[in-house]
């Protein structure tokens, strides 16, 4: 990758995912995008507003800054997705839509993530294999899957260069969650910080699989810059770094917070999106075909966390 362009970059990924590369390849090598400017506007840099279901605006700004690599994240969530199933339709497959004809007209290099939630209740739930079925019962997995589906026939029928993961649930201390069926795992710290307790929206028995943003972000520049003769499944590859339950990430967080507690209220939307997903992935197919390796476990990560959100806490009172 040389130049890179990056769409939803003020969400909880995107945002990161922007320091993160312009710190590999330069200020100049990693353009930035959202349908509005990042809050701190004087820190923005390679910054353009894009509404990635605006094909020809799309298409302009990849050939102004004459790209070379697309990383496609703009879209709606999984519980967002939900209540506004249509408006996630329309963003999510018709910006991608665009952005895979905005790689194949410019022959870029183009990733966009997966997710957990293209599996459904029918996938086997312990150690998901990489190849498996895949029938989600929600409009974010529908997209997901199709998305792999339509990344596979771009990168067969054209040859662009498509590559995804299935993320799971992405923990991190720098931006806010964005309306995913996961976020329970971020809002705990923040709540234990505060105030030392929390009440959880997912059953406390509920495993899902989890990563640390850093690793996340890793995965994803690590998996661009793999050979693509080694490549065999493209679209998309399992990836995690650990499985636990609300219980489990509480008891880990009570090393740190003694007195901490949690309790129990269930949402029976976002429960019933949790109960679809695998409980653990199968990641042998990241290791073996690009050498995917997270550093963060549950503990490490968790002390990590605390440490960054008691800052964040302290500083804005």
């Amino acid at each position: 990758m040389n130049k890179i362009l990056i769409t939803g970059a003020n969400g909880q990924i995107g945002s990161e995912l922007l320091t993160h590369l312009r710190g590999i390849y330069g200020e100049d090598h990693v353009v930035g995008s959202d349908i509005r400017l990042p809050k701190n506007k004087d820190d923005a840099g390679l910054f353009e507003i894009v509404d990635v279901t605006d094909a020809h605006r799309f298409h302009a700004v990849a050939k102004e800054h004459q790209v070379d690599t697309v990383i496609h994240l703009a879209a709606l969530l999984s519980a967002t997705a939900e209540e506004n199933p249509m408006k996630a339709w329309d963003l999510n497959m018709g910006g991608l839509m665009n952005a895979l004809e905005v790689a194949r007209e410019l022959d870029l290099k183009f990733f966009t993530p997966s997710s957990i939630g293209a599996f459904g209740h029918s996938t086997p739930k312990k150690n998901t294999p990489q190849d498996t079925l895949q029938r989600p019962s929600t409009m974010y997995g529908v997209n997901k899957v199709a998305g792999e589906l339509l990344c596979d026939y771009y990168h067969q029928k054209f040859g662009v260069d498509t590559r995804s993961v299935r993320f799971p649930g992405l923990i991190s201390y720098v931006t806010p969650p964005g309306g995913g069926t996961t976020d329970y795992a971020v809002e705990i710290y923040y709540e234990a910080a505060r105030k030392g307790s929390y009440t959880s929206f997912i059953d406390e028995h509920t495993y899902m699989d989890m990563m640390y943003m850093p690793d996340a972000l890793e995965a994803i520049h690590q998996l661009m810059e793999a050979n693509p003769d080694h490549l065999v499944h493209r679209n998309a590859f399992n990836v995690s770094a650990m499985s636990f339950a609300p219980k489990g990430i509480a008891a880990e967080v009570k090393k740190h917070i003694p007195d901490f507690t949690i309790d129990y209220d269930v949402d029976p939307v976002r429960q019933a999106i949790a109960d679809s997903w695998p409980d653990n992935l199968d990641t042998s197919a990241a290791q073996e075909e690009w050498g995917f390796a997270p550093s963060y476990d549950l503990a490490s990560m968790t002390k990590d966390m605390l440490t960054h959100v008691r800052e964040k806490t302290t500083n804005s009172l």
